[in-house]
């Protein structure tokens, strides 16, 4: 399982130039059974990122591209009339994939926003009183611009919460983009990629994280993090326990891709922000990520 791991990293990373830790973070994500979201400017690799992870575990991909006028039945999938057969028929929408990129987000309506919802928790999806599961593993890696607010809604608290961490690409290095263009010319695409791990063998792993040991004295320091975001002076809105949950899965995924069987207080110091800081509502337009910061440097470490 080790080679599979530092098989599907260096597919990843032969599609996306320079960006080990954005990859390293997607991975922790789909280990621990969470889901992505990328908040960065377009054009820096995010479908890219999609597509690659996509063709590297054997699954199925799916694009979404939310505009206002997107339904949630667009999302989801609906009932279509048979009129030979006289019944409705259940035409699957984009969700019944493995990998789901939700491209701009924040530009569908609450109502069409609130469609993923049970999805990302829950594996399912109901329409018409009728539950059907989407494929395993499922993975969501979802997308929007930080920047341009013109002509979209922000995802609510509930939304947000359903997303295990937030990453940002970034703009590549001046060397990177070198090696960008080179292969570019080379005809580098990822219709080159093979598969190097099934959906099977991501289902183990999954297994296999789940097993990562936390001692009991980090399990507290996830606490004592996330209960300092309840009761700061700074943030109106403190984590929830899904954010325990969240944070205690992506620590023993980080733990794993290092190769150990044991989580470290590092693991959880790197995470926290990317992990946490998508939940916080701070007051006063403070950036949430300068509050974890200090949040980071005044919680004992054990």
């Amino acid at each position: 399982m080790r080679d599979k791991i530092d098989a599907l990293t260096q597919n990843l990373a032969y599609t996306i130039v320079g960006k080990n830790e954005a990859i390293r973070l997607v991975l922790v994500a789909l280990l621990a059974g969470g889901h992505a979201l990328l908040e960065d400017v377009p054009g820096v690799g995010k479908t890219l990122l999609a597509k690659a992870l996509a063709r590297s575990i054997d699954g199925k991909f799916q694009r979404l591209q939310c505009t206002p006028d997107l339904l949630p039945t667009d999302i989801t999938g609906t009932n279509i009339w048979n009129p030979k057969s006289g019944e409705f028929h259940f035409l699957p929408g984009p969700v019944f994939a493995n990998v789901l990129l939700t491209d701009e987000i924040n530009r569908a309506t609450p109502r069409t926003q609130s469609a993923l919802l049970e999805v990302m928790e829950e594996q399912q999806v109901t329409a018409d009183g009728v539950s059907r599961a989407v494929p395993t593993p499922f993975f969501v890696i979802a997308t929007q611009n930080p920047i341009e607010y013109q002509g979209t809604f922000p995802l609510p608290e509930a939304q947000m919460d359903r997303f295990m961490l937030s990453l940002s690409l970034g703009y590549p290095s001046e060397a990177e983009e070198l090696q960008m263009l080179q292969r570019l010319h080379k005809g580098i695409n990822v219709a080159d990629l093979q598969p190097c791990i099934s959906l099977a063998e991501v289902q183990e792993l999954r297994q296999i994280v789940a097993q990562i040991k936390v001692d009991i004295s980090l399990q507290q320091y996830i606490l004592d993090l996330v209960r300092a975001t309840r009761c700061d002076e700074e943030i109106t809105l403190g984590v929830s326990p899904r954010g325990t949950v969240a944070l205690h899965r992506a620590t023993q995924a980080l733990a794993f891709l290092l190769g150990r069987d044991y989580a470290i207080p590092d693991d959880v110091k790197f995470l926290a922000p990317h992990v946490l800081c998508h939940r916080l509502i701070p007051t006063g337009g403070r950036s949430a990520k300068t509050v974890m910061e200090r949040l980071l440097r005044v919680v004992p470490i054990p």
